[in-house]
């Protein structure tokens, strides 16, 4: 599936979906059949058998990307723009203050903001520092933001 998904991820929802009907919803089927005949032969209490009932129980969200050609295969984008608040949630048990642990953690959003829409970081502090002591009003501070800033005025 995650091979279709490749070869698809540019196409629109609409094609999406349809090799998803054509092939991917044979491959879920296949995968919970296997899923059915196999549960109730495992030990519930064994490793195998938790994570079979787990995956069981969340089966109707599993694949409920069958359903849009918008919806991604999986959560892994999401995980991924995650973990550097992770990272960062754990240094922050360290900082010697609450002041300090709430610096980090805003330089951490600032940050993983400007890679969310494709700005280089370090480009987008500079020109945030250089005119945030000069923002005023409401409209001074939205323009600051990463998707409105103007970062060749940095």
């Amino acid at each position: 599936m995650y091979r279709a998904e490749a070869l698809a991820k540019d196409w629109a929802p609409q094609r999406r979906l349809r090799l998803r009907s054509r092939y991917s919803r044979e491959v879920v089927r296949e995968t919970e059949g296997l899923l059915l005949t196999h549960l109730h032969r495992v030990a519930p209490s064994s490793l195998l058998g938790e994570a079979m009932h787990y995956l069981h129980g969340q089966w109707p969200k599993l694949v409920r990307f069958l359903d849009s050609g918008t919806w991604p295969l999986d959560s892994n984008p999401v995980e991924n723009a995650i973990r550097p608040f992770v990272v960062g949630r754990r240094s922050w048990l360290f900082a010697d203050t609450v002041g300090g642990a709430n610096a980090s953690a805003n330089l951490y959003s600032l940050i993983e903001t400007a890679k969310a829409n494709d700005i280089e970081p370090y480009r987008y502090l500079v020109a945030l520092f250089k005119k945030l002591p000069l923002a005023q009003t409401v409209d001074d501070y939205e323009a600051l933001l990463p998707w409105n800033i103007a970062l060749g005025e940095a």
